[in-house]
């Protein structure tokens, strides 16, 4: 999904570009940018195979999710990885976790472990494969245990991003893929490169309590759904209001810090 990522997008694909194992397809969406990102994209596209990069325009922003639904609807191939524009993939990203998910065939969805970078750093570094850790329904519930940009899953997988959900859309996903009974595994491997602090440095923690809302609205949804009883719901609910408390004062502490 691309949204105003001029400044980012090159790497993006440029970390695609050098894996060991080359993705058959690339798949951008452009989600509405209105700047010159569209133009960037038809340009980056001219510079590799014919082909190899496609691109998704849209003419309404529907946020990252939609965007990769959009994306996905296209794929052509059996695995699908997600890597948003401002991050980029260790070079060995689809070597491993592609082979994992190939000699594991009942396991629906994978994720690993990433690092975090500062602007400049190069995703290189030193990688050993490990044993997977299946994660429990219980385990993905308490907290989401995958950055988007480690996961890939099996394009015939019936679940999709909740069309134009803006917070917390991954981990519904991912909560919906191990409700279903589906295998869902953990990679030990650090294979992506994330150049935003997941919480409170770049923006998102000022929208917190949307990101709060959406959670406690995950939790709804996997109710309705019958994946949790009434019980289980309300202890989620508790428990993530704290989670949410923490949150808040971990930014008053940094807040403060900072001046």
């Amino acid at each position: 999904p691309c949204f105003r990522c001029t400044g980012t997008i090159e790497r993006a694909i440029a970390s695609v570009a050098a894996q060991t194992v080359v993705p058959e397809e690339v798949i951008l969406v452009d989600d509405a940018s209105g700047d010159g990102t569209r133009l960037l994209l038809h340009e980056i596209s001219r510079r590799y195979a014919p082909g190899w990069i496609k691109l998704v325009l849209l003419d309404e922003n529907v946020g990252a999710g939609s965007a990769r639904n959009a994306g996905w609807a296209i794929a052509t191939q059996p695995l699908i990885a997600f890597l948003d524009a401002d991050d980029a993939w260790h070079f060995r990203k689809i070597e491993i976790q592609h082979g994992y998910m190939i000699a594991n065939p009942e396991v629906a969805l994978s994720g690993h472990g990433f690092r975090l970078l500062k602007q400049g750093v190069l995703p290189y570094w030193e990688v050993s494969k490990g044993a997977g850790q299946r994660i429990t329904k219980w385990r993905m519930m308490l907290s989401n245990r995958f950055v988007t940009p480690s996961v890939m899953i099996r394009r015939d997988v019936s679940h999709r991003f909740i069309d134009r959900q803006r917070y917390m859309e991954d981990h519904m996903l991912w909560l919906s893929v191990v409700c279903a009974g589906a295998p869902v595994v953990k990679l030990p491997a650090a294979l992506a490169a994330i150049y935003k602090d997941p919480f409170g440095v770049t923006g998102l923690s000022s929208r917190v309590w949307l990101m709060e809302r959406s959670d406690l609205g995950n939790y709804k949804r996997l109710y309705a759904s019958r994946c949790i009883n009434s019980l289980q719901f309300g202890t989620l609910v508790v428990y993530s209001v704290l989670k949410y408390l923490r949150r808040l004062v971990i930014y008053s502490i940094y807040l403060r810090w900072k001046k």
